[in-house]
């Protein structure tokens, strides 16, 4: 339980540096709002229409799947960094991985999720 100690005191310590800074932030800033400050800024083009549009689901998913495949390549760098320590055990299960891997990618293109329009 004593080590648990530290960790709470850095907590507490955290959470209350978090709310004095915003405190002292929201006491110590100028509050002027007009009508032109709280405008939408679009570079310098007044804004048209609604600020929020509707996308195609097909721009999440494709959106989804790179971000998968971006992290689960992310989990080759350690393997690589070790792969003589560890042996033909470990080059079996990233084979394993890979093939997983390459399964959901030929999954994805053949429901046609890669197709950006």
């Amino acid at each position: 339980m004593v080590a648990y100690i530290d960790v709470a005191v850095f907590a507490i310590a955290a959470v209350l540096f978090v709310l004095v800074t915003w405190g002292m932030s929201s006491l110590l800033r100028p509050h002027n709002p007009y009508p032109q400050k709280l405008a939408v800024y679009e570079c310098g083009a007044p804004p048209v229409g609604e600020a929020q549009t509707r996308f195609h689901i097909r721009y999440y998913i494709f959106a989804l799947v790179f971000v998968i495949f971006d992290v689960e390549t992310i989990f080759l760098y350690p393997w690589g960094v070790v792969f003589e320590s560890l042996g033909w055990f470990a080059l079996a299960e990233m084979a394993i991985f890979i093939f997983v891997l390459v399964v959901g990618l030929l999954y994805a293109w053949k429901r046609r999720v890669l197709q950006w329009v």
